[in-house]
């Protein structure tokens, strides 16, 4: 029999330091998508992103300040398990303060396909439209698996860059979704 699963909004207490024992980051890369002369283009390049404790550990301390700061932590849960997450930061940037940032949207490994992603980022942008925001702001993934499903939920090229993020991961594409 399958599970349901449940999505709620996290709070403090939700973001214990066990949080993610159990979930898998794991992503093998084989084509990327890179931008060249503000072009758009694919190449092969091999990789696993896979994280370890010490990571672990990281991403939980970087959701609990983002609730701290009035930001919001969506979880998708089967049973106990968390099995996706994603967050929303609640500061506002761009020329006319239009934009939240979506720091992270993460399915484990065991749980793609199903939807949970969609469900995420669906939450997420009704959860940025009540901060007041136009547009969502994505550093996204450059692997091509990640950008087709920024494409299917509606994500093009951001219309502004902001440098703070595109330095933290500057092979990432940057990416907004109208709200």
């Amino acid at each position: 029999m399958e599970s349901k699963i449940v999505y709620k909004i996290l709070e403090l207490t939700d973001l214990g330091d066990n949080l993610l024992d159990s979930f898998k980051r794991y992503q093998e890369t084989k084509n990327v998508w890179y931008l060249e002369e503000d072009e758009l283009k694919t190449k092969d390049d091999y990789f696993i992103d896979d994280w370890a404790a010490d990571k672990k550990k990281l991403v939980i301390e970087e959701l609990r300040l983002c609730v701290t700061n009035n930001g919001i932590v969506a979880g998708a849960y089967d049973g106990k398990k968390l099995v996706g997450f994603a967050s929303v930061e609640s500061e506002r940037f761009g020329s006319k303060n239009q934009y939240v940032e979506l720091p992270y949207i993460h399915v484990s490994s065991e749980a793609r396909g199903l939807g949970i992603g969609k469900k995420l980022f669906e939450i997420c942008c009704k959860e940025s439209r009540e901060l007041g925001a136009e547009k969502l702001y994505i550093a996204a993934h450059p692997s091509i698996e990640s950008q087709a499903f920024y494409d299917a939920v509606g994500c093009k090229r951001a219309a502004e860059i902001n440098d703070d993020v595109f330095k933290k991961e500057p092979l990432d594409i940057q990416l907004e979704k109208i709200l």
